[in-house]
């Protein structure tokens, strides 16, 4: 059964910052994607960033690049988004997903084959 179990969320203020990690389980692939996004109340949800298994590439949403980073522990499946300099409008419930045939750049939000269970940020002001 594959599994994707999200953590690290909470309350902070902003300019302050957040590390969210997301532990994959429970499957076999050699070329797969996992994304962040994150869904506010009454909004679509969003890609956050992405990362490749193939060779590590990122992806970003403009709205956190130079802000949040990407990184993943293959040995572990552990994908971890550091986010700095937190903004209120980065509040929001934030998911990790895994595309388990990547193909190749930012894989839409229905490409993805498993979803976590989120984990909530909120940024205050």
């Amino acid at each position: 059964e594959v599994q994707l179990v999200e953590s690290g969320g909470g309350l902070v203020q902003a300019g302050g910052a957040l590390r969210l990690s997301c532990a994959a389980s429970g499957f076999t692939s050699d070329d797969y994607a996992i994304g962040w996004f994150r869904q506010a109340p009454g909004k679509e949800r969003e890609g956050v960033a992405c990362i490749s298994s193939r060779d590590g590439s990122t992806y970003y949403a403009d709205s956190v690049k130079e802000r949040f980073t990407i990184s993943s522990d293959n040995n572990k499946n552990t994908v971890t988004l550091q986010m700095n300099s937190l903004k209120p409008e980065d509040t929001a419930l934030y998911f990790c997903a895994l595309d388990i045939d990547y193909d190749l750049g930012f894989p839409k939000p229905y490409e993805y084959d498993y979803w976590g269970q989120g984990t909530q940020v909120t940024v205050s002001s």
